[in-house]
């Protein structure tokens, strides 16, 4: 038995040394295995990224470009060109069993690119075609590009250039083109140098010079003009020149010029996208090589512009330019295209400088402009106040949109240049009241244009309300004097009395008191009549006229009712004549029949 149980005991023993040997054997086994499995995945993946599968070399070597297995093989064909090219910088040997295979691909797929782009470039080139499909299209292929500047530099400089080339050219030649016909278009009858504010009617010109502009006036005023910058018209589609034509219709030059810049501005923006997204640039890249296509067209604007400037005497029309040209660049910056700010800086001190030029000519010709050389005077609103009054109000209401400080400044050396003419030309008057006529109807007509289009608070509405008023009143005073100054003379001479204290004075004025009241009883009526009918003759805006006689109604209510204040003193109170006094509520009843009804 007891040995029995030693067999049993190191049999047991070596049973579990064997367990412990079979243990460590199945771990060993394990750790290979996971090994193995570590490394086939590496390899798969390796060899998955090296070998080239029969359906890439297909469809390189025969698909046509267009294509989707061609594009989508192309792009499995960059990721392997770019994994080997990983994998050999690693040192892995294998790349050299399939480099000379991918290279093969490589070249032939750059080949077909080549040709195909470069074809839809040149299909830009012919004549009437419209160059934005072809453009539009090349964006579905733009992956070829990336492969090109991926994998063949030189290629994708050469369709660069190429494309720069074309387009460059077309621009120019349509923009060049469009200018020329567009500008067939324009008034025949444009502004020129003579026709400046200060310029009397009459003035003669040279014996071969040809007829002036049929009215003057029409260089001042804006009319619908101003419509040009509304948000309707400003996007509006662009002028077609042959379509005017055939129809004579005739534009002024802001017209063509928001039609051209609107074409500009299109295109640019257009092909700014086209270039960032196609040719993969941004920032100051895409700027480089948009100026590169749009250079040469800009350029040739801005001489056209230029030339243009050194003929034009219409300030209405560079001043919408300006304004024009701030609302396409707001336009420009809402779509993101920055590639356009400097042509619209270039833009704009080409038309600043202009328009000032112009408003400083009008301010000199209104300065140097001699009353005695104007004709015959007339207290009517002078031609040259209401060129003014159309003149100003169109540039301010213009300039409310988006106000300068400029522009106010030389407006406010034009307004005081206009003031001092229109004092000039009154001081040819003989008389004092003439003169106050000519002055109301003057201030009262630049006022009413100026309130058409100018905001109620701006700076000239209120200069010229100020002034109305001050001349109305002094008129007023004009016009009361003859039938009732001595009675004006009388009131003042005893208010002063009173004030100081020496009423008693005023026992001595008892016959020129009854001789005032008798007098104002007898002709009131008859003065008040032909003081309302000469009003309404000198006045040309009846509104105006009927204020002023409103007005001096008015005053010469107060003046009576002063007068019986003084007559209610003491020293006048026993007065006979005070019976014939009118009653001051009978006297407004009376004279309230004479205020004119609109």
């Amino acid at each position: 038995m007891e040995q029995m149980l030693g067999a049993f005991q190191s049999d047991l023993s070596s049973i579990s040394s064997e367990i412990r040997t079979l243990q460590e054997q199945s771990g060993a086994m394990n750790i290979r295995l996971r090994n193995r499995q570590a490394v086939r995945g590496k390899l798969g993946e390796l060899v998955d990224g090296l070998v080239v599968p029969s359906a890439l070399v297909t469809a390189i070597l025969e698909a046509p470009v267009t294509e989707p297995r061609f594009l989508e093989q192309l792009q499995e064909l960059d990721a392997k060109a770019a994994a080997v090219r990983e994998q050999e910088a690693r040192g892995t040997a294998a790349c050299a069993d399939v480099r000379g295979v991918l290279d093969r691909l490589r070249i032939k797929a750059v080949t077909k690119i080549r040709e195909f782009i470069l074809q839809k470039i040149y299909s830009f080139r012919k004549p009437m075609t419209n160059y934005q499909i072809p453009q539009t299209a090349l964006l579905k292929y733009r992956f070829f590009y990336q492969f090109l500047l991926g994998n063949e530099r030189a290629t994708a400089k050469e369709i660069r250039d190429e494309y720069v080339e074309t387009l460059s050219k077309i621009y120019l030649s349509y923009y060049r083109s469009y200018l020329g016909r567009l500008m067939k278009v324009q008034y025949e009858e444009v502004a020129e140098k003579d026709d400046l504010m200060g310029v009397e009617d009459t003035a003669k010109k040279g014996f071969f010079s040809k007829p002036s502009l049929r009215s003057r006036n029409t260089i001042f005023t804006l009319g619908t003009r101003g419509s040009v910058i509304s948000p309707t018209e400003l996007e509006a589609p662009i002028l077609v020149p042959h379509t005017a034509q055939r129809g004579e219709q005739r534009y002024p030059f802001e017209a063509l010029f928001r039609s051209q810049h609107y074409a500009l501005l299109d295109n640019s923006c257009r092909e700014y996208l086209f270039i960032c997204e196609f040719f993969v640039v941004s920032g100051s890249a895409a700027q480089d090589l948009f100026h590169a296509v749009m250079g040469r067209t800009l350029s040739m604007t801005l001489k056209h512009l230029e030339s243009y400037l050194t003929d034009c005497y219409d300030a209405i029309a560079v001043f919408l330019c300006i304004h024009i040209v701030l609302r396409f660049r707001n336009i420009a910056a809402k779509r993101d295209v920055p590639a356009l700010d400097r042509y619209w800086e270039q833009v704009l001190a080409l038309l600043w400088p202009r328009f000032e030029l112009i408003l400083e000519m009008n301010v000199q010709s209104v300065r140097s402009t001699d009353p005695q050389r104007l004709g015959g005077l007339d207290t009517r609103p002078h031609y040259i106040t209401r060129r003014y009054a159309e003149f100003s109000s169109a540039l301010v209401s213009i300039n409310q949109t988006i106000p300068n400080e400029r522009t106010m400044q030389l407006l406010g050396q034009l307004q005081v240049e206009v003031e001092n003419f229109v004092l000039r030309v009154a001081a040819e008057f003989s008389s004092r009241k003439e003169q106050l006529v000519f002055l109301i109807n003057n201030y009262d007509m630049m006022l009413g244009v100026l309130m058409e289009r100018a905001a109620d608070d701006s700076k000239e509405v209120e200069s010229f309300q100020q002034l109305l008023n001050a001349r109305t009143q002094e008129f007023i005073e004009e016009l009361l004097s003859p039938p009732f100054g001595g009675l004006v003379a009388f009131v003042k001479e005893a208010e002063a009395l009173i004030e100081r204290g020496q009423a008693e004075r005023l026992r001595g004025e008892e016959a020129r008191v009854t001789q005032l009241i008798r007098g104002f009883g007898s002709s009131w009526k008859s003065s008040v009549e032909s003081l309302s009918q000469d009003v309404m003759r000198s006045f040309t805006n009846f509104k105006n006229g009927t204020s002023i006689i409103q007005g001096a109604l008015t005053q010469l209510i107060q003046l009576y009712h002063r007068f019986h204040r003084v007559l209610s003193q003491p020293q006048l109170r026993a007065l006979p004549a005070r019976a014939e006094l009118i009653n001051i509520h009978h006297l407004m009843v009376e004279l309230k029949k004479h205020k004119p009804n609109f």
